[in-house]
């Protein structure tokens, strides 16, 4: 199945610079819907308004961190429990991945990256596109 590059993506991170930075690597990637949440609550709130087929976030945010983030998502009992994410941090801690893997992350990036590492983690979780 081909990869829907008219989904929504929400895109997570207390760094405006971070987040345009994103929004313009998936541009590259030829995705165009991207919405932007500067904290996990913010996020949580967006995505009880709309539907989203790809979050991908940063892990340090007050006041709600992205780990916070991902363990809400797949807590709720609505449609987007099972939404691919992907998160994305300066650390690259084993307890961290761990940590991260069994609150459901989809796939872990660490900063800092390029658009060839966002499309293949990307890729591994939405399928070749």
């Amino acid at each position: 199945m081909a990869v829907d590059k008219n989904m929504n993506v929400l895109i997570v991170d207390d760094y405006k610079t971070m987040l345009r930075i994103i929004k313009n690597l998936l541009k590259q990637l030829g995705f165009n819907n991207v919405d932007e949440a500067t904290d996990g609550a913010m996020a949580l709130d967006m995505l009880d308004k709309r539907e989203y087929g790809l979050i991908i976030s940063d892990w340090n945010m007050e006041p709600m961190s992205g780990l916070d983030l991902l363990k809400s998502v797949r807590a709720s009992n609505d449609n987007h429990t099972n939404v691919p994410f992907i998160m994305i941090t300066a650390e690259s801690k084993t307890e961290n991945v761990i940590a991260a893997k069994e609150a459901g992350v989809n796939n872990y990036i660490v900063k800092p990256f390029n658009a060839e590492t966002l499309k293949n983690k990307m890729a591994s979780v939405l399928g070749d596109f």
